[in-house]
């Protein structure tokens, strides 16, 4: 009987990983919805499915919702910068982000 070796995929060390609590960006306890959160939500999405993505490059469908939650963060972020840009710059900064 063969038996074969489970073998895991490690993501690599060098990755910048958006590992920023919601709690680092909400106004309140209890804030989830303010577009702070919603951007910082966003990213780390768009970070999962960039890493999908490199191991299933061919799945238009993960494509699609990545460039959908990209396009949703690019118009929070807009909204933002024009609303408070002090509050712009901090949360750019903590998900470091190229603005």
């Amino acid at each position: 009987m063969v038996t074969k070796k489970k073998t895991t995929t490690t993501k690599s060390s060098s990755k910048s990983s958006t590992k920023v609590s919601s709690d680092a960006v909400q106004r309140h306890g209890k804030d989830t919805w303010s577009p702070e959160v919603q951007i910082l939500t966003l990213s780390q999405e768009i970070e999962s499915l960039q890493w999908h993505l490199v191991s299933h490059p061919k799945d238009v469908d993960a494509k699609r919702s990545l460039l959908k939650k990209v396009a949703k963060r690019r118009r929070l972020l807009k909204y933002l910068k024009e609303k408070d840009l002090s509050t712009y710059s901090q949360v750019s900064k903590k998900l470091n982000l190229k603005v």
